[in-house]
């Protein structure tokens, strides 16, 4: 009990600091954890300088060489709520979690899998607290309608970390922490290398585009769609003909590119899927019901671009079915396990981190883009890279 008292009196110190990068100060509200992708100011672009994020995220001897936290003392239980096993990213996540969070390092584990029912989520909130875990990890499937459930939570002072999608409350202390992903980036960066292409190609024409979302209020969805409609609403020939729903799943983007199909036909320039499973649907329906995928979109290839970047997405790009793939990176257990870090040893922790991630194409037309004032790297795939690649 004083053990937690002393948890709940730390947790609450922490979150009234504003100023912390993932541990340790800084002047920002948010930072970027690990450089998984490469972005420079307009400044360093002309020195060929990184922006070299926050990779030291806790200097604590309780993290080992790949920044598992070592429990040194008890055994610290955490309650993970994951959304379900829709695709190979969230497999991919959920294993990442799972690796770091072991009995070898320190953890008792209970993982919830809600099977893409909010419901199931709450369920699991009010288990974790009924059974007095230490902290509870949620992958919210939705952003709204967690006041609830996190109120629970935080009057049972047990902190509450949300990782991948955010939530939507008015009272940002009913959580201790976001890590995860930059969804609009994701998005505006699909866009400028759409941009970048057409330029460089001096393709002018009209541009049919089809946006295969994902789970509608999911952050993902929201923050990729809202970055596609920005970028049409500033292109005169960038046209979106339809948005639907996918539910980041595969058969679901089947079922989507099929009835897109029937309703727009050669009209379609452009599909734009949210994850990479909807890729994987929509590239089957495309080829049987007769259509070229590739590039060459002035002579009827239709264009896919995707996210996510998982092997079977990388494996795609690279034969050039997939044209660019910006990756949304699943890695993350180490990530969660040095925030864990961070409030064990009482160290003012940052209230959002994003994780910079990569983006892939083959073709070599578009090897950087710029979004506000930045430039950001397109890798060139090549197999040697997906084979180094863990997931």
């Amino acid at each position: 009990m004083q053990k937690r008292l002393g948890r709940i009196i730390s947790i609450l110190s922490i979150i009234s600091i504003q100023s912390i990068c993932i541990c340790g100060c800084t002047d920002q509200n948010s930072s970027y954890l690990q450089d998984y992708g490469q972005m420079v100011n307009e400044t360093e672009a002309d020195s060929n300088a990184s922006d070299t994020s926050f990779n030291d995220v806790a200097e604590s001897e309780s993290l080992d060489e790949a920044g598992i936290y070592v429990n040194t003392g008890d055994t610290i239980t955490v309650g993970f709520s994951q959304i379900g096993a829709e695709s190979d990213w969230r497999l991919a996540c959920t294993n990442s979690v799972v690796s770091a969070f072991t009995a070898e390092n320190g953890y008792n584990l209970i993982y919830d899998d809600a099977q893409q029912k909010q419901e199931n989520q709450f369920k699991a909130i009010r288990e974790f607290i009924d059974q007095d875990v230490d902290y509870i990890i949620l992958d919210p499937i939705v952003e709204t309608g967690w006041e609830g459930a996190l109120l629970e939570a935080k009057e049972a002072g047990i902190p509450v970390i949300i990782v991948d999608r955010r939530v939507s409350v008015e009272d940002d202390s009913l959580y201790t922490a976001w890590v995860g992903a930059d969804f609009y980036l994701e998005g505006a960066r699909a866009c400028a290398w759409l941009d970048a292409f057409l330029s460089k190609k001096n393709i002018e024409s009209e541009i049919g585009i089809i946006d295969i979302q994902g789970t509608l209020g999911a952050s993902a969805q929201i923050g990729r769609s809202k970055a596609l409609e920005d970028a049409v609403d500033t292109h005169d020939n960038w046209t979106l003909l339809a948005a639907e729903s996918g539910d980041f799943v595969k058969a679901k983007g089947r079922e989507v590119m099929e009835q897109m199909i029937d309703e727009y036909g050669y009209k379609i320039d452009i599909v734009y899927c949210e994850n990479d499973n909807e890729a994987y649907g929509a590239i089957e329906a495309l080829t049987d019901a007769g259509y070229k995928i590739g590039n060459d979109i002035e002579n009827g290839d239709v264009m896919i671009i995707s996210f996510d970047s998982t092997r079977e997405g990388l494996e795609l790009t690279l034969d050039g079915t997939i044209a660019v793939d910006t990756e949304c990176n699943p890695l993350y257990g180490p990530v969660l396990t040095q925030t864990i870090a961070c409030l064990e040893n009482n160290t003012y922790l940052q209230k959002e981190s994003y994780v910079l991630e990569s983006q892939f194409s083959a073709d070599r037309t578009v090897y950087s883009t710029r979004i506000d004032g930045n430039t950001y790297k397109v890798t060139i795939l090549s197999q040697d890279i997906i084979d180094q690649r863990v997931y």
